[in-house]
């Protein structure tokens, strides 16, 4: 198999679109569960994205309800221009809309830098050995970490295992800590 960012989107794209509903739903509760195993729960400032559920993407509602249960301050991701995210605190008066490409945001509310962030949530297509990513390719992350505080706690999550190496990494692509499968915590 093919290796490239470009064969790998394409590939883990369809694998994840054939997976049925209920499929998705098992594994992003196992998903949930494990994240509670994580080295994250005394931090306070969580950045979450909400699934696009036309890609078929991990659902984080589970990861929000923990989260709430907590009482963390969960930030969701708005996107704001070419490549650009802002960064919405969550509270009551949120009010969530899918964007022009499905995206579900916040429409408007407290901005948050991104420095002052802990914990991010990555949604992600693959992911190597290494702790490397593949995302949809636009970039959008890869410009939102790099604005994050050095320390920030970075945490794919996929339904599938990783390749052994991802072709065509870059020295500026920010590599995951942890990326959670629903089988195992993979740590880098």
């Amino acid at each position: 198999m093919d290796h490239s960012k470009e064969a790998l989107r394409v590939y883990f794209s369809k694998k994840r679109g054939a997976l049925s509903p209920e499929i998705q739903d098992s594994y992003s509760l196992d998903i949930a569960n494990l994240c509670l195993k994580l080295p994250i729960w005394e931090l306070e400032y969580f950045h979450l994205f909400l699934p696009i559920s036309s890609k078929s993407e991990v659902d984080t509602t589970l990861m929000l309800t923990l989260l709430q249960g907590r009482d963390k301050q969960i930030i969701l991701p708005k996107v704001a221009g070419d490549n650009v995210l802002e960064h919405i605190l969550l509270t009551d008066g949120t009010k969530i809309t899918n964007n022009s490409w499905g995206i579900p945001e916040p429409q408007e509310g407290i901005k948050i830098d991104p420095l002052q962030l802990d914990v991010v949530f990555i949604p992600l297509l693959a992911f190597d050995k290494s702790g490397n990513r593949v995302g949809y390719g636009k970039g959008f992350y890869d410009a939102f970490l790099r604005k994050c505080k050095k320390e920030v706690i970075k945490i794919g999550l996929t339904f599938f295992d990783p390749v052994e190496q991802i072709e065509g990494t870059r020295v500026e692509d920010i590599p995951l800590d942890y990326c959670v499968s629903p089988r195992e915590i993979h740590s880098f």
